[in-house]
């Protein structure tokens, strides 16, 4: 997929971002890790091959939702940093609003942590440790 997520950092050095993300409540860094995981997994499809629309969509949602952060997740929890593990917890611990229909509770709080450890990574410039992440979530997804 090429040394990095997207041209340089995915327009981190377009747009004047938080100096300290880590500031930032655990929805913001959701909301952007929400965002780059998306990218990433559409990306990791057009890789595999997948040329149809229908079946992009719904291959993507396989690896989206709720449930399959949450897993991702747990896989690579042994791998997180203290700091990373202090973002998850925050994400975790995070008032996210309404959780969606049809998705379990737990599984959606992790999957907003996955998620706010993502936007951090983002966020932060830390390219090459969110390279290693992304990359361990790449091997796990293969495994599926």
């Amino acid at each position: 997929m090429g040394d990095r997520i997207g041209g340089e950092m995915m327009f981190r050095d377009l747009l004047d971002l938080p100096d300290r993300p880590q500031l930032l409540s655990p929805g913001i860094m959701a909301y952007i890790g929400d965002s780059i995981y998306e990218v990433f997994i559409r990306s990791y499809l057009i890789e595999k091959g997948i040329r149809k629309n229908n079946e992009l969509h719904k291959t993507a949602i396989k690896y989206v939702n709720a449930e399959a952060q949450a897993s991702l997740l747990k896989e690579i929890k042994s791998s997180l940093t203290e700091e990373e593990e202090i973002i998850v917890r925050r994400g975790r611990n995070s008032s996210s609003g309404q959780v969606p229909k049809n998705t379990d509770v737990v599984d959606y709080r992790h999957s907003t942590a996955f998620e706010a450890l993502i936007g951090y990574l983002y966020l932060e410039g830390e390219e090459e440790r969110l390279q290693e992440i992304l990359t361990e979530i790449k091997a796990k997804i293969e495994e599926l």
